[in-house]
């Protein structure tokens, strides 16, 4: 399976929409209809990833199969953590956001990680509690339950960090 990553442009958005389509019918399928609302991450959202340099492409055999944005932290959501705590709250790290793909992709978040872990090697990422798809990825490859964080909105969600 041949991944690389690289930096999406402004004439990616089309195929980031339709990727995030395709993982809001997966999360729905799956038992998690509310993570990501209708039209969430919006367009704006991911243009402002892009503009930023934080908006990344999974390509295989020169087909986009994911996305992702990789954020400098800190992150004003990740400020407080409740019922845990952060491995090490100290030292600078990345967060991941956004994260999509094909149904019949593989291998995608495992590129993800191996990229980012190359990016910092203190690595921050939360998901919905319903979202047993993207919780078994995320402790599969090396992240530890933290605790709980609040997005800006109010809703909840699980955290946890890679050291």
């Amino acid at each position: 399976m041949n991944l690389h990553i690289r930096l999406a442009t402004p004439s990616d958005v089309p195929r980031m929409l339709c990727l995030r389509d395709m993982a809001l019918d997966i999360m729905i399928q799956s038992g998690n209809p509310h993570q990501w609302s209708e039209g969430y991450p919006a367009e704006a959202t991911l243009q402002q990833d892009i503009t930023l340099g934080q908006s990344y492409l999974v390509v295989q055999d020169e087909e986009v199969v994911g996305m992702f944005a990789l954020a400098d932290g800190p992150d004003p959501t990740y400020t407080k953590i409740y019922e845990g705590e952060w491995l090490d709250d100290s030292k600078p790290y990345k967060v991941l956001h956004r994260i999509a793909s094909t149904p019949d992709s593989h291998g995608v978040f495992a590129a993800i990680i191996a990229f980012s872990m190359q990016q910092s090697s203190n690595l921050r990422i939360d998901t919905h509690r319903d979202n047993r798809i993207m919780q078994h990825l995320i402790l599969k490859h090396g992240f530890a339950y933290c605790g709980i964080i609040y997005l800006l909105n109010g809703d909840e969600r699980l955290a946890y960090q890679q050291i």
